[in-house]
């Protein structure tokens, strides 16, 4: 069998030993060890030496066709052409301890709820990935398809306008979105190699607070560049046996709001993706949306003379583009293991519903399946009884003792992070992700709840997904359960 270089090295040094008197033996013999390791170093190898594996895909969810897209109740007909494709992309990472979890990222504006019942159980069924074992996290885009065809039929501008042909191709997206999904998470995980993971973070500028004081007391949403923001943006790095980056996890705390035409797109998340692509050829991007239920891209819209939303949507994904590129110029820290994933519920209190908030539920604006829930809370307050708490899901991953990402549901405002970046600050970097696993409506803190205002509440007063307001105390239960999970990955 053929020698090692290392080995001959070795047998070189021990002949040369002979001949050198005793007192500079150990000098050698320590140059031999140093001479050996930085072999060992140099060597491409196998990768086999590298903490972790990792594995990556990606898949376009690009409709063919004409869709009825998310967000913005004002639209009344369906997509008119494609701005900026979108894609589901998933990262497996096994720490080759036991420990592994499948992230996917969707330039989509929520993650429904029966979306993850439906991957949990799959890729559980498939792969055997726990529940626990699977982040599914969303962009915002409001210029994506929309993914909840009852939505379609129970808001009250898209039930006017939306026509039989528009609810059946949001059925279908549904169906493909669901399976490719599922399928999306089994590639990743067929394809693993060694891998090693670092971590760096930079600045990013365009998101402003969108919630505005006024004079009456109200809230209203306008540019507020006194209120509070997160302007991070982490980075984590997945680089393969050979040294180069493999895939690149980003995140900013910020709407995905910059467009609001007829047109598909991925928004500034999109573009910034691309451009971190382009500047790393082989590589896959993913966005992370961060806790931004308060947070506007600005400028946005047509608010710039001579500029187009897209050109708009361009710019700040070039400036979050170049952010990451900066960040990974700086001197980052090597994320090590083990991992270790807790996932649960906070249960969310709802306050008591009034009736007058019921009496805007006529038959002239709502169909009989809204009036129905109008009903049972009509009902329940003359019973004096007070809905179930709802069930906001809290993923934590550990990495080692260097990396720790929380990943929260619903559209977090930003207090979220700030406080939780606060609260854990310590000898692991901290990550707040929202949009994650159940986009359910919006969780705001207890200062946005009592200050009232949209995302204080009334987005959720509809009773389409909820039976009315969070109660103030429903921070109090996000913070609890994450510091329960932070316990249990210790």
């Amino acid at each position: 069998m053929k020698s090692s270089p290392f080995a001959v090295l070795v047998s070189h040094v021990n002949q040369v030993m002979r001949h050198i008197p005793g007192a500079s033996r150990l000098l050698a013999a320590v140059i031999v060890v140093l001479l050996g390791c930085s072999s060992r170093a140099a060597a491409p190898g196998d990768g086999n030496e590298l903490p972790w594996r990792a594995g990556v895909a990606v898949r376009n969810l690009t409709p063919s066709g004409p869709i009825w897209l998310a967000g913005y109740a004002a639209r009344n007909a369906p997509s008119t052409g494609v701005d900026l494709e979108v894609h589901a992309k998933a990262l497996a990472l096994d720490d080759r301890r036991g420990g592994r979890v499948v992230i996917v990222t969707m330039d989509l504006i929520r993650v429904p709820h029966a979306l993850r019942v439906y991957v949990e159980s799959e890729v559980e069924k498939r792969f055997g990935l726990k529940p626990h074992e699977i982040l599914l996290n969303a962009s915002h885009t409001h210029s994506a398809p929309e993914v909840e065809p009852e939505r379609l039929i129970l808001e009250p501008v898209f039930r006017l306008s939306a026509k039989p042909w528009d609810i059946a191709a949001v059925n279908a997206y549904q169906k493909f979105l669901r399976e490719t999904v599922v399928e999306l998470v089994g590639e990743s995980l067929a394809t693993p190699f060694p891998a090693r993971l670092d971590y760096f973070h930079a600045r990013a500028g365009f998101a402003m607070n969108r919630r505005r004081l006024e004079a009456n007391g109200s809230v209203s949403n306008n540019p507020n560049p006194d209120g509070p923001v997160d302007h991070d943006v982490p980075v984590l790095r997945v680089s393969g046996a050979e040294g180069r980056p493999r895939a690149i996890v980003f995140g900013y705390a910020c709407h995905n709001t910059t467009l609001n035409g007829s047109l598909l797109s991925s928004d500034y998340a999109g573009y910034a993706q691309r451009g971190i692509e382009e500047a790393y050829p082989g590589a896959t991007a993913l966005f992370v949306a961060g806790c931004g239920g308060d947070q506007n891209p600005y400028p946005r819209h047509g608010s710039v003379r001579g500029k187009k939303p897209g050109d708009l949507a361009a710019d700040h994904g070039t400036t979050l583009a170049n952010a990451v590129l900066a960040a990974l110029t700086t001197r980052g820290r090597m994320v090590t293991g083990a991992l270790r994933v807790a996932y649960g519920q906070a249960l969310l209190a709802y306050e008591t519903p009034q009736q007058a908030d019921l009496a805007a539920f006529t038959r002239e604006k709502f169909p009989p399946e809204v009036l129905e829930r109008a009903d049972v809370l009509r009902n329940m307050l003359e019973r004096k009884e007070s809905p179930a708490p709802f069930p906001c899901p809290v993923q934590v991953l550990r990495f080692g003792h260097d990396l720790t990402l929380i990943a929260l549901g619903g559209e977090a405002v930003v207090d979220y992070s700030l406080r939780l970046k606060r609260e854990l600050a310590g000898g692991a970097a901290v990550w707040v992700a929202g949009y994650s696993n159940d986009v359910f409506g919006y969780l705001g803190s207890s200062r946005v709840i009592r200050e009232g205002g949209y995302e204080g509440g009334s987005a959720n007063t509809r009773i389409l997904n909820h039976p009315g307001r969070f109660s103030p105390l429903a921070e109090e239960a996000v913070i609890a359960k994450v510091h329960e999970l932070v316990r249990q990955t210790d």
